[in-house]
């Protein structure tokens, strides 16, 4: 029986770590905000805390995927286990859409009321306070998270440190929709509709980005171009190589796979050949890294 890799056991320690400490973060800033804003009367508290309550959520997916994604490829998948993450994006994507949708409609139902002259009623200041502790933490936990992400190479864990920021961009939104509220008085409490408003579109929005970005890895859309044109330089570093067609990339979940075709001179052994290929692979794997999964078809090069 092969003995774990030491190097992979690290990485996803670390990656559970930092998540793990993030979920914590985010489970505490969820209650908290959504008590300040039941009890601070304030829309756009509660719909900051469904924001992170959506941090939360992703965080408990990252942990429960990073183990079912990184499971190796067996007889039912040969391409390894990496659209587990691809279909709990779009799960997470539709949740937070309706979610964010929802939290519009509320809000504009609040703004038509005061403006037919329904008397309004100011937030507390418990809802502003937590809104100043969440924008502290999460830049907090945003930092921390980034900093492994890079240590240990992580898409995945870098992905979710910018939803921590977005959290904190959010709470910057509300903070100061409660605050102008808090200071003019009831005669303004219609801020705290509009703070609301603003936030349920920066839900809506990271909703879309990743139903986008999972509807294009489900139907194996190909790398950007400049990934693309990137792979094909490093293969060009190989002299030998006189040309490449056929190139075709997509991503599974957290990896991604290149299938090409590239001409070599017809005069060397296969053996020479095979040495190509095998210093070609390496290259593109310390690029992309080593989960890479690589198909080179080779062909003489025409005289």
């Amino acid at each position: 029986m092969a003995m774990p890799n030491r190097q992979n056991i690290t990485r996803e320690q670390s990656i559970y770590r930092v998540t793990i400490m993030g979920s914590i973060v985010n489970a505490i800033l969820v209650i908290g905000k959504f008590v300040a804003g039941i009890w601070g009367h304030s829309s756009a508290m509660i719909a900051d805390a469904v924001h992170s309550l959506s941090d939360f959520l992703t965080d408990i997916v990252l942990l429960l995927l990073v183990r079912l994604s990184s499971k190796p490829a067996d007889n039912d998948h040969d391409y390894g286990h990496g659209k587990y993450e691809t279909i709990a994006t779009s799960i997470i994507g539709m949740v937070l859409f309706g979610v964010g949708a929802m939290l519009a409609w509320n809000g504009m139902v609040k703004i038509i009321h005061f403006l037919q002259g329904e008397p309004g009623q100011s937030p507390e200041k418990i809802a502003f306070f937590a809104a100043i502790v969440s924008i502290v933490l999460k830049e907090m936990v945003y930092r921390v998270t980034k900093r492994i992400a890079l240590e240990v190479n992580s898409q995945a864990l870098e992905a979710n440190a910018w939803h921590h920021r977005s959290d904190a961009f959010s709470s910057i939104g509300t903070g100061l929709g409660i605050g102008i509220a808090i200071l003019l008085g009831d005669k303004w409490a219609v801020l705290d509709a509009v703070a609301a408003i603003v936030v349920s579109f920066m839900i809506i929005i990271t909703a879309i980005r990743l139903l986008r970005q999972a509807s294009g890895e489900l139907l194996e859309e190909s790398l950007p171009k400049e990934t693309e044109d990137r792979i094909k330089e490093l293969v060009y570093r190989d002299h030998d190589v006189s040309d490449i067609h056929r190139l075709h990339t997509r991503r599974i979940g957290s990896i991604i796979a290149i299938e090409l075709h590239l001409r070599l001179p017809g005069n060397i052994s296969l053996e020479e050949s095979h040495r190509h290929a095998t210093i070609i692979e390496h290259t593109l794997k310390e690029e992309f890294g080593q989960g890479t999964h690589i198909m080179l078809h080779i062909e003489p090069t025409k005289q």
